[in-house]
């Protein structure tokens, strides 16, 4: 036994059960039918024999390729040809073919959607910001005779402004590969907030956008809302979409954590892997909220980053066993594109996943193993069905900002192999 596991050995994990949150869930059942009545009733229409870029990101959303097929289906409706374009700035290792594998990934091809995927790297300069800021945008969408965005709005994970993750953003960053996202990034994310409009008004300005689709979901990650802007209305109404997002977005329903452990992270449930206003760990200064977080472990990166371990360094813990996954390469140019090195860095890596909780329980702060308010989560994209400790359990009763129910009884961990048998 090495000393670090003889220094961890005694620590007892404290007894866990399953509990079941409760958020809002409200949801929209026929998707593609109201995309398709906003679409008639904003009285979208489309050049016959004109070709029409969709941009496609990649990030996990609900009914994604459903949404994909109707606005294909639509342009094809008009006489006019549909492709796609993956807009997901420098995800997929920053590659024409790893960007078109991520879609691939959602069920995203030309043969599902029915509109062939164009992946390219190579941008065009379409302006510059006051600021000075280059504007580039993917070749393929600057060609084309009309792009619609298609994006979902949600609280972005490292900065706060009336516009985070949504239309304008996918307009200056996902569209805008990887050399334009890091132009926009390069002022880093104090100035992001900013630096999006700016790019997007120009962007907005210059090309053909016909209109913008996006989506909000509900605390199950289901779509509560769908909703088509046209063009001169997504800078006005985005932010208010953005405030019904905040309101559906589901917690941990406690205000301070011990030990939180997440299962895996990964680039299709957030852009740090984990989504930092769950966890309350942020690797930027320019936002801040969520559970105050005492020790954090991290267990695994899910195949579909494809080794993009971007996040895991808001973790103070991970395993041998998810470090042997990273793609240092991918992880990096991710973070070099993002302007911030503290979402790589790396944790403290530990022979396996009990030796991770067994190193928060030691750096946690609690004497008393019964006192530790531990929780484990699968991701933080499934909150529904979480594990905590009783302590965890009591504070959450208590505090009462979500509804929680325990089912079953309290049970130990397990570990095979110092592998986690719990989700």
């Amino acid at each position: 036994m090495s000393e670090v596991n003889k220094l961890l050995e005694g620590f007892q994990i404290p007894r866990v059960i399953k509990v079941k949150q409760t958020f809002n869930n409200d949801t929209l059942d026929d998707v593609g039918g109201e995309i398709l009545r906003q679409l008639a009733a904003k009285n979208i229409t489309i050049a016959p024999g004109s070709r029409i870029a969709l941009t496609a990101g990649s990030r996990g959303i609900d009914r994604y390729a459903e949404v994909m097929k109707t606005l294909a289906d639509f342009v094809k409706s008009q006489g006019a040809s549909p492709f796609i374009v993956p807009s997901m700035g420098s995800h997929g290792g920053a590659t024409a073919e790893g960007q078109a594998e991520v879609l691939r990934r959602y069920g995203i091809t030309g043969e599902t959607v029915g509109a062939p995927v164009l992946s390219s790297m190579e941008t065009v300069k379409i302006g510059e910001t006051p600021r000075g800021l280059g504007v580039f945008i993917d070749k393929n969408a600057c060609e084309a005779d009309g792009i619609i965005l298609i994006n979902r709005v949600k609280p972005h994970t490292s900065f706060r402004g009336k516009y985070e993750s949504g239309l304008v953003k996918m307009l200056a960053i996902g569209l805008a590969k990887q050399h334009g996202a890091e132009a926009t990034h390069f002022l880093r994310y104090e100035n992001m907030a900013d630096n999006i409009v700016a790019v997007g008004k120009v962007a907005l300005s210059k090309l053909k956008i016909l209109c913008g689709v996006c989506t909000i979901e509900n605390g199950y990650n289901h779509v509560a809302e769908a909703h088509v802007l046209a063009r001169d209305e997504i800078l006005d109404k985005e932010p208010g979409l953005l405030e019904r997002a905040w309101a559906r977005m589901p917690r941990i329903g406690l205000d301070e954590i011990d030990v939180l452990v997440v299962g895996e992270i990964g680039k299709e449930i957030s852009g740090t892997g984990m989504d930092t206003n769950i966890v309350g760990r942020f690797h930027t200064r320019a936002a801040s909220g969520g559970p105050a977080t005492i020790k954090l472990g991290v267990l695994d990166v899910t195949d579909k980053s494809e080794g993009n371990a971007n996040g895991m360094g808001l973790a103070d813990f991970m395993p041998r066993s998810m470090y042997n996954k990273i793609d240092f390469d991918a992880t990096y140019v991710n973070t070099l594109t993002s302007t911030e090195p503290s979402s790589s860095r790396m944790p403290m890596v530990l022979d396996d996943d009990r030796r991770v909780f067994q190193a928060c329980v030691k750096l946690c702060g609690q004497v008393n193993p019964d006192d530790i308010r531990m929780v484990i989560i699968r991701s933080t994209k499934f909150l529904d069905e979480v594990y905590m400790s009783r302590a965890a359990v009591e504070a959450a009763q208590r505090l009462g900002a979500v509804p929680v129910q325990t089912v079953g009884d309290y049970q130990e961990l397990k570990f095979v192999g110092g592998k986690l048998q719990l989700f």
